[in-house]
């Protein structure tokens, strides 16, 4: 017998044991389905975690207020420092960063990169145009002229902010494509120039953005953008709210220089000394796409512990099988061998018998891994995502777990005495 024969008989031995076969193939496939249906969605988030906060880009970074805080007796409000358990004083901690301070870093950065102002209007508003109305889930944002450039958007209709709109606060806005479609349906065109009320403040319409997505559960293109003055007017009266500062660079290479001379500018707006500590935080545009990143590593452990016990299981399940297929086949073992058959092809048959169990474990549970995974890329609104070194992966997983639990049995098989093997009933 050669080894094209001996496939051919393993194989028909695969194929006349339907349910047996079956239940092995839905455990090993189970296992490889964990694997690659969770690595798919993983890939299809991290796309879709890349193309939200891709808009301002590596070569971009924000200011934002920070928050923490401890208050002391008598009103002292101090940090602790961590390193050597010193109290540093910070004079403006616990203050927003108000519309005065980012009007005055706009001002005074000397950096040549483009600064943009924000304030965040509000979230769960109405818009309405004659008789038509959205759902209350509008969010609002205010901003400057800049908006367009440094948040990822094109301009489909009309135009963007410029300098008089936001200096005059003349109530002017922009409106997300999800958001004009509701109100003006087919013909988004014909918003510009219309007169819209958010939460029945009349606004006119200057442009319609470009669809840009979704991200974390939030539509980019269910917006209404309007100055950083309207947004603080009509918007946002609360004294505490932090306005944000977006800086972006022409070259990355100058990021560290844009980013030092930033906290510079800031520290004099916010009237910091030498021993005070920055109380406001400079964060990279992608850095909180990193920690996203990092925390689907977990998720990526917890699909290879559950593949892994899976298959440990699987293999287990699959050695009993292969166990129990050499007592039922004690006769026909022993006439192979009578009819001059090797013990190397006792040991390939079964070998390949494991094996094609295996390896068909992995086909079924690819596919139906990247159907999954690929199910919530659909909900993610991603194209289809294939993780082929993961796929590989499988498939070499498989074999492995093929041969390891066959070998014993096959071993087995081929030291059975063909005379004894013959008589066995």
């Amino acid at each position: 017998m050669n080894w094209v024969d001996t496939f051919r008989l393993a194989f028909r031995t695969v194929r006349g044991n339907l349910l047996r076969t079956g239940l092995t193939v839905a455990i090993i496939a189970f296992g490889i389905m964990a694997l690659v249906g969770i690595k798919t969605a993983i890939t299809a988030m991290q796309q879709k975690f890349m193309e939200s906060f891709s808009s301002m880009g590596a070569n971009g970074f924000t200011i934002r207020y920070n928050e923490r805080r401890f208050q002391m007796g008598g009103g002292q409000e101090m940090k602790k420092e961590e390193k050597g358990k010193r109290k540093v004083k910070l004079s403006n901690i616990g203050k927003p960063i108000t519309q005065d301070q980012a009007e005055a870093f706009k001002i005074n950065y000397r950096f040549p990169a483009g600064v943009c102002i924000n304030l965040f209007g509000g979230n769960n508003m109405t818009v309405s145009y004659g008789s038509k109305k959205t759902n209350p889930t509008v969010r609002v944002m205010g901003s400057d002229e800049n908006f367009v450039g440094h948040n990822g958007f094109n301009i489909d209709y009309g135009r963007g902010f410029n300098i008089q709109d936001i200096e005059s606060g003349r109530n002017v806005c922009l409106i997300g494509s999800e958001t004009v479609k509701r109100l003006f349906g087919a013909n988004p065109d014909l918003a510009v120039e219309k007169v819209i009320r958010v939460n029945n403040i009349p606004f006119r319409i200057i442009g319609v953005l470009s669809e840009k997505g979704s991200s974390l559960g939030f539509s980019w293109d269910n917006i209404i953008a309007v100055s950083y003055k309207n947004a603080r007017k009509y918007f946002n009266s609360n004294a505490n709210a932090s306005f944000n500062i977006q800086v972006k660079v022409s070259d990355i290479k100058l990021m560290e220089t844009a980013i030092g001379e930033a906290e510079a500018t800031m520290r004099a707006i916010r009237k910091l000394n030498v021993t005070e500590e920055n109380n406001f935080t400079v964060e990279k545009s992608d850095s909180f796409v990193e920690l996203l990143l990092s925390q689907l590593n977990y998720l990526t452990g917890a699909a290879l512990i559950i593949g892994f016990i899976t298959l440990i299981g699987a293999a287990i399940g699959l050695m009993n099988i292969m166990l129990v297929a050499v007592t039922e086949r004690t006769k026909e073992i022993g006439l192979i061998k009578a009819i001059g058959g090797k013990k190397i092809n006792v040991r390939m048959q079964f070998l390949f018998e494991s094996t094609i169990i295996s390896l068909m474990g992995a086909f079924f549970g690819i596919v139906l891994g990247v159907i999954v995974g690929n199910a919530f890329s659909l909900v993610l609104n991603t194209g289809f995502v294939a993780p082929w070194g993961w796929v590989i992966l499988g498939i070499v997983i498989c074999s492995l777990v093929g041969l390891l639990a066959g070998l014993y049995p096959a071993m087995k098989a081929s030291r059975l005495n063909p005379i004894e093997a013959l008589r066995y009933e």
